[in-house]
């Protein structure tokens, strides 16, 4: 139960990134909001490193690098994603990664599956195809979403699922705060070269809202790579899927955005193959010790 939970605790405070993100993006540019979150995660990960006396290099750097580099790619296509598309139409089509996370722990850490992988990846794209609506489709009306917002946030489910896996092999060697550290650091590395020459200088509020970003997705972050520790990748997910009803309210609240048919009926869909998906990866391997406090 406690992986289970550490996944909703993960759940929460990803929907509420997702709402300060969505609220920053309005005026700041969605890679100074990467760059933010980046400096907000690395000060948070220096201290609890500090304070755990963990040595922040790890044992297989390279893949940490890597495991960080991901990161970092998933994230800002989120980012884009949710400044661009309703909240909760970027948080359905990004909650596919729980089937492409069942498909590459399969196949890269020989977790367990079934046949009812491939009706989940099915059932999916299906999802996606009605939330997005790229033509009329089952008699609903064509959605006005941005081709290059629904690519990002397709891009950010995969990478989100790659993500997962590499966090899942990793935790079995490195602290869950280096894995932090690690996508931290080279989220900063990459963003600011890319980033400083178009800075656009934030109000006092909109600095409050970009440490509200940096925390929450901290929070997110360290509740996630534990949950992933106890449960196997596949199944690890499935209270995550409570972000979606999460975003939703914020959503509707905080944006006046009211899901409609076609959102819910995609989210159906994409849930019902995450949850085929998580089904047949119960028998993974076996959970990884919990780390000590």
């Amino acid at each position: 139960m406690r992986g289970f939970l550490y996944m909703a605790q993960s759940a929460l405070a990803f929907a509420v990134m997702g709402a300060l993100v969505k609220s920053a993006g309005q005026r700041l540019p969605v890679g100074e909001i990467v760059l933010a979150r980046g400096l907000v995660s690395l000060a948070l990960s220096l201290v609890t490193l500090r304070r755990a006396g963990v040595h922040p290099l790890g044992v297989r750097r390279g893949r940490l690098f890597v495991r960080g580099l991901i990161g970092a790619s998933g994230l800002a296509c989120v980012f884009y994603a949710v400044t661009r598309l309703p909240l909760a139409e970027a948080t359905v089509i990004q909650y596919l990664h729980p089937v492409f996370t069942a498909a590459l722990a399969a196949w890269l850490l020989r977790e367990r599956t079934g046949a009812g992988l491939a009706l989940s990846l099915a059932l999916g794209i299906a999802g996606v195809l009605v939330v997005a609506r790229p033509a009329p489709l089952l008699g609903l009306a064509a959605a006005e979403y941005e081709p290059l917002a629904l690519a990002a946030a397709l891009a950010g489910a995969f990478l989100s699922a790659c993500a997962y896996v590499a966090v899942r092999h990793l935790s079995a060697t490195e602290h869950p705060v280096v894995i932090v550290f690690y996508f931290a650091w080279v989220t900063v590395a990459g963003a600011l070269p890319l980033v400083a020459p178009y800075l656009v200088s934030p109000t006092p509020l909109e600095l409050l809202i970009l440490l509200g970003v940096g925390v929450s997705a901290q929070l997110g972050q360290l509740a996630m790579t534990r949950g992933l520790r106890i449960q196997p990748a596949g199944r690890a997910t499935a209270l995550s899927y409570l972000q979606v009803v999460f975003a939703a309210l914020l959503g509707a609240l905080f944006f006046g955005e009211r899901p409609g048919l076609a959102t819910a009926l995609g989210a159906a869909l994409i849930l019902a193959g995450s949850l085929l998906a998580i089904r047949d990866a119960r028998r993974a391997e076996t959970p990884l010790p919990e780390p000590a406090p």
